[in-house]
């Protein structure tokens, strides 16, 4: 069970998948993000410091993002990423896995895992001029996202969540097993559970009553609130107040970078306000904090939703927080001046609004474009100088990347 003892694992811990940088509860406390440093892994002095990034959220949004972010690795903006990820799924194989067996939810972890996951085994031979291929290409990806066909007790499940289940099971730790997964796939970064314990959302709905639309019902489970007919008003997690993961509190506190979206809004995205550890760490991080907005609104949960709904109720879910920068693709912003007000409500003093033309050219599925995407965000946390730098980098070179 996902309860077990932790103290062998804790959030102070140094990781080989981190990519030998220290645990990221080191000292932080003599610098800030935009500051340069002397020398670090041979980079020039004059040359600005690599970020640390943390990217909340779940599913295909998340999967972007992280896409996205190890791009920016390539080009020398970020260096250690991590990932921090809703478990409140009861889907699918996920669902069966968390019924039968009472873990985590593993599905979005194992998107998140093939975003990062390396071209070859972290212990395998490194070959510098073989050539490269996308990352939803390589084997390991294939492997963890692969899902049994037929008709008997595999089918539906994809490896991923089975290994991870596995892992889960025989160390008595979701954050060891996850690690485990990343070293064993090579990830450019790590992937933590936004808390050690499955987790519930209970939503507040209207309009499911044609003789009073207003009057609201209370419908449970993420499944169930990602596809209600109804108009979602608020969310909460069960069981109220959940522990937060520790060694994701410590990501978010020294990270400089912090990213939230995009996603399934009320299910994927609002969850880690809902933490309370996560969410203090969140108001109090020095790092950038960065929300990314959807393309469009979710039939269920955001249908006929505007980007400024999709911020009102971020603002209403946790009041107290604020943001340097909202990141929205130009052509999803039908009103842009709607949107500058509408953000001026979570933007921290000197936050702005940024549109950048993020999303792919995909005419049956909104989604972003992660080499798009990436460029924006590159953007957003950089300088003039460093802006014309690390954009031409991350467009010219993300077809390779570095060995793992």
């Amino acid at each position: 069970m996902t309860s077990s003892n932790r103290s062998d694992h804790d959030a102070s811990t140094p990781h080989s998948v981190r990519g030998g940088r220290p645990a990221s509860g080191s000292d932080r406390s003599d610098h800030d993000a935009s500051t340069p440093h002397s020398v670090r892994g041979g980079r020039p002095a004059s040359d600005p410091e690599p970020l640390a990034a943390v990217a909340l959220g779940g599913g295909h949004g998340l999967h972007a993002t992280l896409s996205a972010l190890r791009m920016l690795a390539d080009a020398g903006v970020v260096d250690d990423v991590t990932a921090v990820v809703t478990v409140a799924d009861d889907g699918g194989s996920s669902g069966r896995l968390r019924r039968e067996l009472g873990l985590l939810p593993p599905g979005d972890l194992r998107m998140a895992l093939a975003a990062l996951a390396g071209e070859q085994l972290a212990t395998g031979p490194s070959d510098t001029t073989a050539p490269t291929r996308p990352v939803d290409d390589q084997p390991w990806t294939r492997l963890l996202q692969h899902r049994f066909g037929g008709s008997g007790a595999l089918a539906g499940h994809a490896v991923g969540n089975l290994l991870l289940a596995g892992l889960m099971e025989v160390l008595g730790d979701p954050v060891a097993a996850l690690d485990e997964v990343a070293a064993l796939v090579g990830a450019r970064g790590r992937v933590l559970p936004m808390s050690c314990e499955p987790l519930d959302i209970e939503a507040e709905v209207t309009g499911l009553e044609d003789d009073d639309p207003r009057r609201a019902h209370r419908i449970r489970g993420q499944v169930a609130v990602a596809s209600t007919p109804g108009r979602v008003r608020r969310v909460r997690l069960l069981p109220d107040r959940p522990q937060a993961c520790a060694e994701a509190v410590e990501a978010v506190r020294s990270a400089d970078l912090l990213l939230l979206g995009p996603g399934s809004w009320f299910t994927s995205v609002l969850p880690h306000l809902l933490v309370p550890g996560l969410r203090d760490a969140l108001v109090a991080a020095r790092g950038r904090r960065v929300i990314v907005l959807n393309l469009a609104p979710e039939p269920g949960e955001t249908a006929g939703f505007s980007p400024e709904q999709h911020l009102a109720v971020l603002a209403e879910h946790a009041p107290e927080l604020r943001f340097d920068a909202v990141l929205a693709d130009t052509g999803a912003v039908p009103l842009p001046d709607r949107l500058h007000r509408a953000a001026a409500v979570l933007l921290a003093p000197g936050g702005r609004v940024h549109l950048a033309p993020v999303a792919a050219a995909d005419p049956i599925t909104p989604r972003h474009d992660p080499r798009a995407l990436a460029d924006a965000l590159a953007a957003v946390v950089a300088g003039p100088d460093r802006r014309r730098t690390t954009t031409t980098a991350v467009s010219a070179g993300a077809g390779g990347r570095r060995g793992t």
